[in-house]
């Protein structure tokens, strides 16, 4: 799964993100890496005591919550609370696989398994060179670079990286969803027939036997792959 999302935040709520990053301390973004991640990562990220950390991941989180596209492609049950990072001239992420269980804080210990990651852009790619979120599989290596309010969602399984950053400061929010469905195949069919769904019922009326059966269709298998 690589799902491109646009317009995840409003241009009002871009602006507001922005204003508050360009006011906010920053310090060592190693501090949310593992062991073996630490070593490839040079950012920089808003402190998790910071008060804007939770106003900025709570709009991050009223913005998924409304947002079709993302709850189709995800089937989110917990989403850890929105990070946010930068990357400045000379700063990367190099290749990396993001950990498999991750804390949720301040929550008294709850963790989550990462099926999802997902990477909200905040800059626009005029404003920065380099800092493309690069994705590697068997097939090669797929570059991405997103405006502002965008956001690309992927398997948390993928190696990734971020190439270095030659011109301006990239900022960013990302997080980690674990999603109702364990198995990312079956995340991907459940996608597909949702979308087609979608599609039909702007051609059809939602009562039309091919809607309701497909519907049928998408909320048993609901039922046989979710895990609550």
């Amino acid at each position: 799964m690589l799902i491109h999302i646009p317009g995840v935040l409003t241009p009002e709520e871009l602006a507001f993100c922005r204003k508050t990053l360009s006011e906010a301390d920053w310090s060592d973004g190693k501090v949310t890496a593992g062991q073996q991640s630490a070593k490839a990562k040079q950012n920089l990220q808003v402190p998790l005591d910071h008060p804007a950390h939770r106003a900025l991941g709570d709009l991050v989180l009223r913005a998924l919550g409304r947002n079709m596209l993302f709850n189709s492609a995800v089937a989110p049950l917990r989403v850890v609370p929105p990070l946010f990072n930068r990357y400045d001239v000379g700063m990367r992420f190099d290749t990396h696989v993001d950990n498999a269980i991750r804390p949720i804080p301040n929550s008294g210990g709850m963790r989550i398994r990462t099926d999802v990651s997902s990477t909200l852009f905040l800059t626009e790619p005029s404003e920065y060179d380099g800092g493309e979120l690069m994705m590697h599989d068997a097939s090669g290596t797929q570059e991405i670079k997103l405006p502002a309010g965008d956001m690309i969602v992927y398997d948390t399984t993928l190696l990734h990286s971020v190439a270095p950053i030659t011109k301006g400061s990239r900022w960013a929010s990302f997080f980690w969803t674990q999603s109702m469905v364990r198995d990312s195949a079956r995340r991907q069919i459940l996608f597909d027939l949702d979308q087609n769904i979608i599609d039909l019922r702007q051609r059809l009326a939602d009562n039309d036997p091919a809607v309701l059966n497909l519907v049928n269709v998408y909320h048993n298998l609901m039922r046989q792959w979710c895990e609550l």
